[in-house]
């Protein structure tokens, strides 16, 4: 029978190893796979950046669904090149084509003065409530952490922002920021679910606040009960990733616009009526805005709110839930966020439909311009205000 040492011979004679600076060519150039599998504790004192962390002893249970696509080239390490040189034998067996192992391992990486740092850690009971997002390659703990990290205010706690908010704090987002100025009324409850019937008369914000800090104390909820204006705004908005556009009136659409494109700030935009919603992404920095899909609002009669024309309630829980995935995305820079693109929702039919939006050339509130753009209150005009 076969020892250790003859099993890592073997082991050996059948891969291929590179050293550290044939690794750091494959990474540099891109597409290449960096795998780590080495134990948690040892994951937690260093690692090389970009890298996959797989344990060795989870990696044939594991493997297949964080790297699909068996023809990618993958470099293993582990500490100093023996576990990875039977994780890449045992890759090799499952069929993975262009992998090599790292001599020497994290060690001799470490030694030659390559870039290493200490990646991001949850708790065990971050762990434990984060883990299915843990399984996706595209979050993972560095993902999950950086949710953790991020800030996202959310204009309004009713229709739109109920749903927003439940699943941004429930995906673990840092700082949620909720700006409301109402209270609770039973009429509300038939969508805004963030409320209930034992909160009839409290502050939204306060009601808001007692739900997702139930659902998830990681999250810091800041609440902003007052009327959003140009005296509040820009500090309010001020270090925000992102916003989830829950206003229903058009002064708070420009003003919100104008004061997000001045700072930088993306908008995930919702609107609803009766059984029809939209959504998109309002990002100044990589497409077009609020004032390029509505440079000017229609007239009252033509625009009625929910209050007037009724909204069916399920609806503002696709749009919302909607809205917090585009906001994920920006914060994770996952897929394609909903920039210059419109999605419509017709629950009559359940139609998905998606529109183009590009820029207005004579829209003059851009990121270009953005030094001279003055943030006041509209008072029923939505004419941009610009210094000159």
């Amino acid at each position: 029978m076969a020892g250790f040492r003859e099993l890592l011979a073997q082991a050996k004679s059948e891969i291929t190893e590179v050293d550290p600076a044939d690794a750091a060519s494959s990474l540099a150039a891109g597409g290449t796979v960096l795998l780590d599998v080495r134990e948690p504790d040892e994951w937690e004192q260093g690692a090389i950046p970009g890298a996959l962390h797989i344990p060795r002893g989870h990696l044939e249970a594991q493997i297949e669904t964080r790297i699909v696509d068996k023809s990618a080239p993958v470099v293993v390490y582990c500490a100093g090149g023996v576990r990875s040189a039977f994780a890449t034998k045992t890759l090799q067996d499952l069929g993975y084509r262009d992998v090599v192992s790292l001599a020497g391992g994290f060690g001799r990486w470490k030694d030659e003065g390559r870039p290493w740092r200490a990646p991001a850690v949850l708790s065990a009971e971050q762990r434990t409530r984060y883990q299915r997002h843990l399984l996706l390659p595209e979050v993972g703990t560095e993902g999950q952490a950086k949710l953790l990290s991020s800030k996202v205010l959310l204009l309004g706690a009713g229709g739109l922002g109920s749903p927003a908010a439940l699943y941004l704090a429930a995906a673990g987002v840092g700082t949620l920021g909720i700006v409301d100025m109402d209270e609770v009324d039973a009429s509300n409850l038939q969508r805004q679910i963030l409320h209930n019937i034992d909160r009839v008369g409290d502050r939204k914000v306060d009601s808001a606040k007692k739900t997702l800090t139930l659902l998830n104390p990681d999250v810091d909820v800041v609440t902003y009960d007052t009327r959003l204006d140009a005296s509040n705004i820009m500090d309010i908005l001020a270090g925000y990733d992102a916003v989830v556009d829950g206003a229903d009136n058009f002064p708070s659409r420009y003003l919100l616009n104008d004061a997000s494109v001045k700072l930088g700030i993306p908008v995930v935009h919702g609107s609803i009526f009766r059984f029809e919603g939209m959504v998109t992404v309002f990002d100044p920095l990589h497409g077009p805005t609020y004032r390029d899909m509505v440079p000017e609002p229609p007239p009252a009669e033509l625009a009625p709110s929910c209050a007037e024309a009724g909204v069916l309630g399920v609806l503002p829980g696709i749009i919302g839930s909607i809205q917090a995935l585009e906001t994920i995305k920006l914060l994770l820079g996952l897929g394609e966020p909903l920039r210059g693109r419109i999605l419509s929702v017709d629950t009559t039919e359940m139609s998905f439909r998606t529109f183009n939006l590009r820029p207005d050339p004579s829209n003059a509130v851009t990121w270009a311009n953005r030094d001279r753009i003055e943030v006041r209150d509209l008072d029923g005009s939505c004419a941009p205000w610009l210094a000159h």
